[in-house]
């Protein structure tokens, strides 16, 4: 299995506590950072629009609100993200048909080669540490 020699942060944007903790594992595992998690709609645009990090993995369903406000935000700043859903890509909406989509459940390796098809090869933020 390939892997990114980048090590990227990654904003996670998931209100399941459960899915979030293992999402934080799955890239920790590999290498990368969790700049930040968010498991509101608030909070998710506010950190889409401002925050440090070069990737973004967004719940599709935020406490029964499609989350295509984010993934905007996230376009405008030219940042790549990944759709996380139950409903596989059949669940998007329309306009966002195309986009990188993680299935629930998904393994880290699902999450890796889905990383590897990305144009993430140079992160945008370096850690604060």
């Amino acid at each position: 299995m390939g892997h990114l020699a980048t090590k990227l942060r990654v904003l996670v944007i998931e209100d399941e506590p459960m899915v979030a903790f293992l999402v934080e594992d799955m890239l920790t595992e590999m290498g990368h950072e969790v700049a930040a998690v968010a498991s509101r709609m608030q909070q998710g645009l506010d950190l889409a629009r401002m925050g440090a990090f070069d990737l973004a993995i967004v719940d599709v369903n935020l406490d029964g609100q499609p989350s295509y406000p984010i993934a905007d935000a996230l376009k405008e700043r030219g940042i790549c993200f990944i759709f996380a859903t139950g409903y596989g890509s059949q669940g998007l909406d329309p306009a966002y048909v195309g986009s990188p989509v993680l299935a629930k459940p998904f393994a880290i390796s699902d999450l890796q080669n889905l990383l590897l098809e990305l144009p993430v090869n140079q992160p945008r933020y370096e850690s604060p540490n």
